[in-house]
C-alpha cells in the first residue's frame, strides 16, 4: 500500500522512510506542506497519509481540512505527527479531519500499530466501496435486461412466424433463422445477467471480463 509522509526535518523524514520501506510500504515523501498537497492531487493518491502538524507552507491541520472538504471517492486515513499533546490540540486535529495522531518523539512499535489500524480501516472501506459499486452495477444491469426483454421477445416471436411461412429453400429462410438464433442468444445472456449475484472473472486476451456462467450460477 502507498503511504505519504510529510516531515520537514530531514533526519526524521529519512528515519520514517527507512522504517516504512522495511514494513513493505510504497513510500512517497514531501518536505513541506505545499509539496505534500501537490502530491495528494496526483493520480493514484496514497491512501495512508502521515502529516507533520507544524511545517513550512500549508500546515498538516489545514491539509486535513482541505482533504475532507474535497470528500475524495477513495478512502484515505490521515495520521498527524505532532509534538503537541494538549487535549485541545488533539481535539483540533481530529476535528480538522485527522483519523489519528502520533506524538513526537514517536515510538516505533506504536507507529506500526497505528499504521496497521489505518491500513485495516482503508482496506475495509475499500472493500465496502467496491461492494456498493457492484451492487449499483447489478441493479442497473437488471433494469436494462428488463427493458430489453420485451423487444427481444417481439423479434423472436415475429421471426418464428416468418419461418413458419417461408420455405426452407428460400434464401431468406436462413437469414431469418440467423436473426432468431441470435436474438434468442441475447435473451439467454440477459437472463444470465439478471441472475448475477457475485463477481467472477476470466482471462480474455490481455485483460479480464466477467464470467457470466460462474457469476450467475445458483
Amino acid at each position: 500500500m502507498k503511504i505519504l509522509i510529510e516531515e520537514d526535518n530531514l533526519t526524521t523524514r529519512r528515519i520514517l522512510e527507512s522504517i516504512l520501506v522495511k514494513w513493505n510500504y510504497d513510500v512517497v515523501s514531501a518536505c513541506d506542506g505545499n509539496e505534500a498537497w501537490e502530491k495528494l492531487q496526483e493520480k493514484d493518491t496514497p491512501k495512508l497519509v502521515i502529516l507533520d502538524w507544524m511545517m513550512p507552507g500549508i500546515s498538516g491541520v489545514e491539509i486535513c481540512r482541505r482533504l475532507r472538504r474535497k470528500d475524495p471517492v477513495e478512502p484515505m486515513y490521515i495520521i498527524l505527527l505532532t509534538a503537541r499533546d494538549d487535549k485541545k490540540d488533539i481535539v483540533e486535529g481530529l476535528g480538522a479531519g485527522a483519523d489519528d495522531y502520533i506524538a513526537k518523539p514517536f515510538d516505533k512499535d506504536e507507529l506500526r500499530a497505528r499504521i496497521d489500524v489505518g491500513r485495516r480501516v482503508v482496506e475495509l472501506q475499500t472493500a465496502l466501496l467496491e461492494k456498493e459499486k457492484l451492487q449499483v452495477i447489478f441493479e442497473m444491469t437488471g433494469a436494462i435486461c428488463h427493458e430489453l426483454s420485451q423487444p427481444m421477445q417481439a423479434i423472436s416471436g415475429n421471426s418464428e412466424l416468418m419461418l413458419m411461412n417461408i420455405q426452407k429453400d428460400n434464401p431468406l429462410y436462413q437469414n431469418v433463422k440467423t436473426i432468431k438464433d441470435q436474438v434468442d442468444r441475447m435473451g439467454d445472456i440477459t437472463r444470465k445477467l439478471k441472475r448475477v449475484t457475485r463477481y467472477k472473472t476470466k482471462d480474455y486476451i490481455n485483460s479480464k471480463i466477467i464470467d457470466l456462467d460462474r457469476a450467475s450460477s445458483p
